[in-house]
C-alpha cells in the first residue's frame, strides 16, 4: 500500500512538472511592459530605425516584483551580464551603448518616461532598457548513483530565465525594437552528503535532457551557478531573436521606401 502510495505522489508531481513545463513560453512572465508600458494594440507608425553614430546606454534591471519571482543574481554575475549585453547587442543592432547605467530608482509601472528622463541626463539619444526575471520550482526526486546502479533522496530545483530588451528613443519616448530569450536548467541533488563525485550536477533541460552540463564546485553556490547558465541561456536566446527582429524592421522599412 505504501508503494502503491509512493507511486501515486510521483505520478501526481509528474504531471504537475509536465503542466509547467507545457506553459513554458509564459514562464516567468514578460515584465517589460511593466516598465516601458505595453505595445501598440493598432497598427502604428514604426519608429524610425536607430542610428549607429548616435550614443546610447545600456541599463539592466533585474526584476523580482511578479509573484513567484526567483531569487536575484549575484552582483558579480549581474555586472558580466550587463557586459555581454552591452558587446553583443552592440553587434546585433546598429546602436553605439558608451555606458552601463545604474538601475538604481527605476521601478515597474509602465512609464517610459523614466527611462526618457534618464537619457536626457546622461546626454544620450537611446537607452536599451534589459529586464531580467526569473521563476524557480523546488521538489523532491530519487537521484541515481553509479550511473543508476541505486538510487536515494534528493531534489530538484528547476530554474525559468528571462530576459528582455526595448531600445528607447529618448526625443520621443517611442519604443524602437524589442525581443526577448528564455532560457532552462535544473539541478540535482541529494538530501545526504558524501556522493560529491557525481552530484550536484545541472542539466539543460529542456533542451538537452541527456546531457550533463556543469558539475559546480560546491553543495552551497550550486543555486547560484543555476541561475547563471539559466540566464546564460535566455541570453543566447535573446541576441538570435534580436537579430532576426532587426532584419524583418529593416527588410519592412525597405518595402515601405519602395512602395
Amino acid at each position: 500500500m505504501g508503494r502503491v502510495r509512493q507511486v501515486g505522489s510521483s505520478l501526481c508531481l509528474f504531471a504537475g512538472v509536465l503542466s509547467l513545463a507545457a506553459c513554458a513560453s509564459s514562464v516567468p512572465p514578460n515584465r517589460m511592459a511593466d516598465y516601458v508600458g505595453s505595445p501598440p494594440t493598432e497598427a502604428a507608425a514604426p519608429a524610425p530605425l536607430p542610428d549607429a553614430s548616435l550614443p546610447a546606454g545600456l541599463v539592466l534591471i533585474q526584476d523580482t516584483t511578479a509573484p513567484g519571482a526567483g531569487p536575484m543574481l549575484p552582483d558579480e554575475a549581474l555586472n558580466r551580464l550587463a557586459e555581454r549585453l552591452k558587446q553583443e547587442i552592440n553587434q546585433a543592432i546598429p546602436v553605439r551603448i558608451e555606458k552601463i547605467l545604474t538601475a538604481e530608482g527605476l521601478k515597474p509601472g509602465g512609464d517610459v518616461n523614466q527611462f526618457v528622463e534618464l537619457g536626457k541626463m546622461q546626454g544620450l539619444d537611446y537607452i536599451v532598457v534589459a529586464v531580467a526575471s526569473t521563476v524557480e520550482q523546488h521538489y523532491p526526486i530519487y537521484v541515481f548513483l553509479g550511473w543508476h546502479s541505486h538510487q536515494q533522496p534528493g531534489f530538484r530545483l528547476d530554474n525559468w530565465s528571462l530576459l528582455e530588451v526595448a531600445l528607447v528613443q529618448v526625443k520621443t519616448g517611442r519604443i524602437v525594437i524589442r525581443a526577448e530569450g528564455r532560457g532552462m536548467a535544473t539541478l540535482d541533488s541529494p538530501t545526504a552528503p558524501g556522493v560529491n563525485q557525481w552530484y550536484p550536477v545541472i542539466w539543460k533541460r529542456p533542451a538537452n535532457p541527456d546531457g550533463r552540463w556543469w558539475f559546480p564546485p560546491t553543495f552551497e553556490g550550486a543555486p547560484n551557478t543555476l541561475r547563471v547558465i539559466a540566464m546564460d541561456d535566455a541570453a543566447q536566446r535573446l541576441f538570435v531573436n534580436l537579430r532576426v527582429e532587426w532584419n524583418a524592421m529593416r527588410q519592412a522599412e525597405y518595402r515601405a521606401l519602395r512602395s
